[in-house]
């Protein structure tokens, strides 16, 4: 009786190499390479999920500096209200052009390659007139806080005032973080190393601060 032989199958070394490099290492099918490509080029970068994670707990923060006012007010006999210093107003002002005045930067740098360069004008100009207001806003805040204790009201004067050092002298801490991240940018910008990502982060982050401090104005004339 004549006993058959089978070959064992033949296994194409190439096409099982190919399988490797383009499969999705989860044991799924292969990926192509096309793909592959365009889902690493639209990752989001590292600065653009950093800045949305500090924001948030920027946000919760000064939510919980708000829960505590509102119930502390709420259970207080010695609360005492007290008129604002004007010049918050003003500071106010400076804040939201600083806003504008970063936008503006950020469309020059976007467009300084194309136009700009061949005019002589540096994109930087509109960064460094951020990085005045806001440092004239921190200034107006130092103001704002003599006055205050021309006025004799402190950190422990009042529960009142407590909050509003506080929640102003927080929100002053972040705007100087914020500073500094300007700082960065324009020397970024002066090597021409500069990423769209770490201005667009930087420019969030401003604005945030910006809209940061409408909120806290609002509720320090509500609750002051």
């Amino acid at each position: 009786m004549a006993t058959t032989v089978h070959e064992p199958p033949q296994i194409d070394s190439r096409r099982l190499a190919g399988q490797r490099h383009s499969g999705n290492g989860a044991g799924g099918g292969p990926v192509p390479d096309g793909d592959l490509r365009v889902a690493v080029e639209y990752s989001p970068p590292p600065s653009s999920t950093a800045i949305w994670v500090v924001l948030f707990a920027i946000t919760m923060m000064f939510a919980a500096f708000t829960s505590a006012l509102v119930v502390r007010k709420g259970s207080s006999l010695d609360w005492q209200t007290f008129t604002l210093p004007s010049v918050l107003y003003f500071n106010t002002l400076v804040l939201v052009i600083s806003s504008v005045t970063l936008e503006l930067a950020r469309r020059r740098i976007a467009s300084f390659m194309v136009v700009l360069r061949s005019q002589g004008e540096s994109p930087a100009r509109w960064l460094y007139v951020t990085l005045f207001l806001g440092v004239l806003f921190v200034a107006g805040q130092y103001v704002a806080w003599s006055q205050l204790r021309a006025e004799g009201l402190y950190l422990a004067t009042n529960p009142s005032s407590s909050f509003f050092y506080l929640l102003t002298v927080t929100h002053a801490l972040h705007v100087l973080c914020g500073l500094g991240g300007l700082i960065y940018v324009i020397r970024k910008l002066s090597k021409s190393v500069l990423r769209r990502n770490q201005l667009d982060a930087t420019a969030r982050y401003w604005h945030f601060m910006g809209i940061l401090w409408l909120y806290l104005l609002l509720l320090l004339r509500m609750k002051l």
